[in-house]
């Protein structure tokens, strides 16, 4: 789904929880372990964004298969370091077109 902001908290707990199919006390046991960090209002309330909302429907199909939330975090920090190794590779790519002036 496109989000107009992906990053822009927008949706309080309830509604996150609806749009993930989670309740919300999942999501509050999701933050307290680190999984997910929506942003706070200077009160306290918790607003997720599209990019939490994605992250969420990922967690939840990952316990769909089984995997606890050890697992679930060492496959969202493997899945971090091939996009870091991915966006590195497309560097180097732009880097070795580029004609050298020396």
């Amino acid at each position: 789904m496109e989000w107009p902001d992906q990053h822009r908290g927008v949706f309080a707990i309830s509604v996150a929880a609806d749009l993930c199919g989670l309740h919300p006390q999942t999501l509050r046991v999701y933050e307290r372990e680190g999984l997910v960090r929506p942003r706070r209002t200077s009160g306290g309330t918790r607003l997720y964004s599209g990019q939490d909302i994605e992250r969420l429907r990922e967690i939840a199909a990952l316990t769909s298969f089984g995997i606890n939330i050890a697992g679930i975090k060492r496959v969202l920090e493997l899945q971090e370091e091939v996009r870091q190794l991915q966006s590195e590779i497309e560097r180097l790519k732009g880097a070795s077109k580029q004609p050298d002036n020396g």
